[in-house]
């Protein structure tokens, strides 16, 4: 009895770990026969979780949407992990989920193993969030979660997304990841209409359902995602561009520019290059002003033309007033 009871729970652990299982692979992790695992699903069954079957050469098991959450079988570091996530969710630009972190982190903690406690208030405790104020434009946690799902189930994407402008387009897209910054939460999808990659806001899309079809996910198109977002967030999005010369190190540079302020390209022990954006070059003097080191701007050339004005007013507010 107290084998089947534990292959159970290994059944529903696998069974919630993956989108959809086949007979034979279940039966090979489990170390039993598909006949058994045909038993233990109906015996699931009779427990009230919905397990969905499919037939045929390239069916399967797949644990589907009930009436009520079933309990969640979490691994030593998953239970870490959902822990400080709940703890850090707030500062993370999704909408309303401050609460409801809370009162899922209580729930959490309050069956959490000692061993397990310990580990998460380590981390917490030396643990310091270098945010940038508030989150500006939250997301809704409906949406992040589809987001989440049409990424993992690889399935095309509809959606109405509005732009900076405040113009909505309809977009069809092959979802790939979803990036977050200390602020907002990108989508990387490829967008079948215009054939190439794009950046999604997160807050900006409302999905349009039914998704789908489902279709074979392309190679991404960098292996850092999250610099690739970066670079776009940074630059592409502005109609002022910049490269400047940083004497400073990179690491050193990092730690005053965030991922959504430019992209950093290390160029050797003592300076780096910065690549920026802004709506203006006279922002981007104000930008650059406000890094508080020292620079030389390597492109484009008007941007030298507007610090030197800017330095020559800034040297008339100091003159004496004439009297």
């Amino acid at each position: 009895m107290l084998d089947t009871s534990a292959r159970l729970l290994r059944l529903l652990s696998l069974l919630q770990a993956h989108r959809e299982w086949t007979g034979p692979d279940l039966a090979e992790r489990l170390g039993v026969t598909p006949r058994t695992v045909r038993r233990d699903v109906d015996r699931l069954r009779g427990l009230g979780y919905p397990v969905n079957a499919s037939p045929g050469t390239g069916g399967g098991y797949q644990l589907g949407a009930g009436a009520e959450l079933p309990p969640l079988l979490l691994d030593d570091d998953e239970a870490v992990a959902v822990a400080v996530g709940l703890r850090t969710a707030a500062g993370n630009g999704v909408e309303g989920i401050g609460e409801s972190s809370v009162r899922a982190l209580a729930k959490l903690e309050q069956v959490l193993p000692a061993r397990l406690r310990g580990r998460v208030s380590a981390l917490n405790e030396f643990t310091v969030p270098m945010l940038r104020g508030p989150a500006r434009d939250t997301v809704d946690p409906a949406v992040l979660t589809e987001l989440a799902a049409v990424c993992r189930d690889s399935e095309r994407l509809r959606f109405a997304y509005r732009d900076h402008a405040g113009d909505v387009s309809r977009r069809t897209v092959e979802p790939h990841r979803l990036v977050c910054s200390e602020r907002r939460w990108y989508l990387v999808a490829w967008d079948r209409d215009r054939e190439d990659w794009r950046t999604f806001r997160a807050d900006r899309i409302e999905p349009r359902p039914p998704h789908g079809p489902r279709f074979v996910p392309r190679p991404p198109p960098a292996e850092d995602l999250a610099a690739y977002v970066s670079r776009g967030v940074a630059q592409g999005a502005y109609a002022a561009r910049a490269v400047v010369r940083l004497r400073m190190p990179a690491e050193e540079a990092a730690r005053i520019i965030g991922p959504s302020d430019g992209a950093l390209e290390p160029l050797d022990g003592q300076g780096c290059l910065l690549r920026t954006g802004a709506v203006s070059l006279d922002v981007l003097v104000i930008h650059l002003m406000l890094l508080g080191c020292e620079f030389e701007v390597v492109e484009p050339p008007e941007l030298t033309e507007r610090i030197r004005s800017a330095r020559d007013l800034l040297g008339r507010a100091l003159e004496p007033a004439a009297e």
